[in-house]
């Protein structure tokens, strides 16, 4: 493990040398064999890179950091995404849906 720093702290200091974004197998493989993490770690990797602010999903699987991006480039328009489908099925009414417990975890 490189001097107690998290795999993302890892990948903050990689990008930050790069003048532009980073494909991801490539961030991987300099944050893997800096870190000492072996590929069983690439989704935790993925997800705490997802998640940490820092950092900002592109096109075409490239990470960059969110402080040298326009807000448009690294913010995902919510009102875009779909959460399903509130609208009931032919036949099924406002009691029906509610009684329905198929989906719950």
């Amino acid at each position: 493990m490189a001097s107690g720093k998290s795999m993302t702290d890892i990948a903050y200091d990689v990008i930050s040398k790069k003048k532009r974004a980073v494909q991801f197998g490539k961030l991987w493989e300099e944050v893997s064999r800096l870190y000492g993490a072996s590929n069983d770690k690439v989704a935790q990797f993925y997800s705490d890179l997802t998640f940490d602010s820092r950092f900002a999903s592109l096109k075409d699987n490239k990470w960059d950091l969110v402080e040298r991006r326009k807000f448009a480039e690294s913010h995902v328009d919510l009102s875009e995404i779909e959460l399903g489908d509130d609208e009931p099925e032919e036949g099924e009414d406002d009691q029906d849906r509610m009684m329905d417990t198929s989906n719950d975890y």
